[in-house]
């Protein structure tokens, strides 16, 4: 039978009616003829309680007990699904992961999917088992110990389940129902789209996007997995949410498809760097070193052998870049006058693949954003985006001009 992976995320399973509603939708799809993986969160705030706890016990806790602690909200919510689908008389079973296996790194916390054999779940399925309802978020390292995937795991854990069992398509349930042009709580306008490339969607969760989780995105992009997303709570039919696919699928699409933004951004600058060769990776290698995820850089031209180095990073790791600064500063690796750190600053994205083939949505955008007054901090363009840093007073001001801008409430 054909394969379809199912993910309810936190709130679509916060309590035990809800878990009743994503059955129900898990057995209208059993009746059409599909065998169903259903991947699992944990119910809306456990985890974060259970972080609480770890943080509380030990506040230099050990990764792999971490692990083992925030892990097991997925497996009661699994659990749980499970007893529902067969109180429904559907034939189901609960998986963790360490029962499928799902092979990852050893990287506590942060681990990364190696593989997933087939061979236990099909086995289950030949043997007249319709629902697999896996714990999302976890696997088991070379060790033997459970693994944690990072925040938003169970995303990637099922489309790299739909990447294994060459799934028909992996639907993720959500409490919106769908990607929009930008986030609708900021820009009345917000319009859903009913179809957006992997490209795009990559860019737009890794600018601040919440829908989906960056690693799943480039996952489903890597192995033409259609993502489709939706919400637990609207209607059920084919044509509900977003569909993330390949670009050649989408007939046609606006220049710019979102406005994205981040309000939780940083600007660095390290003051009068001396300009010489590998000065760059003097800086940046400490950086990626100390886990300092950089995003914009520019360099300012150089006067009398010295030059101005600014970045972006997140606001939470600001101090731990400072240090990774001063740290090379003291060991001679780099040597600055001074280290400026903004953190009162947002950065907005425009997105699109039209942008590869239509000219002039830079001069737009920075038309836009001058007519509001906003002035722009930092610029970094890609093929298929433009991000700018501005003050996080303008933040949403910007969103909405940009929107109006690129008349994104129309449809291509």
């Amino acid at each position: 039978m054909p394969v379809l992976v199912m993910k309810f995320g936190g709130t679509s399973v916060a309590n035990l009616d809800r878990i009743r509603r994503a059955a129900k939708r898990v057995g209208v799809e059993v009746a059409k003829g599909y065998d169903v993986i259903v991947i699992v969160s944990a119910m809306s705030g456990k985890t974060n309680e259970m972080v609480g706890w770890v943080n509380e016990t030990s506040p230099m806790f050990d990764a792999r007990e971490y692990d083992a602690v925030v892990s097991s909200g997925e497996n009661v919510t699994a659990g749980l699904m499970a007893l529902t689908l067969q109180e429904m008389d559907v034939p189901a079973r609960s998986w963790q992961g360490w029962q499928v296996p799902l092979k990852t790194t050893s990287a506590h916390s942060q681990a990364r999917i190696e593989e997933i054999p087939t061979d236990n779940i099909n086995a289950k399925f030949g043997e007249g088992m319709r629902v697999a309802v896996v714990a999302g978020f976890q696997g088991i390292s070379p060790e033997g110990r459970i693994t944690t995937l990072g925040r938003g795991g169970s995303d990637t854990t099922a489309v790299a389940f739909a990447a294994a069992f060459e799934a028909e398509r992996c639907d993720i349930y959500t409490d919106v129902d769908g990607v929009y042009t930008t986030d609708p709580r900021i820009c009345g306008k917000a319009r859903k789209l009913d179809k957006i490339a992997f490209e795009e969607m990559l860019e737009l969760a890794s600018l601040g996007a919440k829908v989906l989780q960056t690693r799943s995105v480039e996952l489903a992009m890597r192995y033409k997995v259609k993502l489709r997303v939706l919400s637990s709570f609207g209607e059920q039919s084919d044509s509900a949410g977003t569909l993330v696919c390949a670009e050649e699928e989408i007939m046609e699409s606006n220049v710019v498809s979102g406005i994205a933004y981040s309000r939780d951004e940083a600007k660095m600058t390290l003051v009068s760097v001396a300009d010489r060769p590998g000065i760059a990776a003097a800086i940046f290698g400490p950086l990626s070193d100390a886990g300092v995820n950089v995003d914009m850089i520019i360099q300012n031209i150089a006067e009398d052998g010295r030059t101005d180095m600014t970045f972006s990073c997140p606001t939470d790791q600001v101090k731990r870049a400072e240090k990774a600064m001063e740290d090379a500063k003291a060991a001679d690796a780099i040597n600055y006058h001074d280290l400026i750190a903004d953190t009162d600053v947002a950065k907005i994205s425009a997105v699109g693949i039209g942008m590869r083939s239509q000219s002039g949505v830079a001069a737009k955008m920075f038309k836009t954003l001058s007519d509001e007054g906003v002035n722009i901090k930092v610029i970094a363009t890609s093929e298929i985006k433009i991000s700018v840093l501005v003050d996080r007073k303008y933040m949403e001001l910007a969103v909405q001009a940009l929107h109006d801008a690129f008349e994104l409430e129309k449809s291509a």
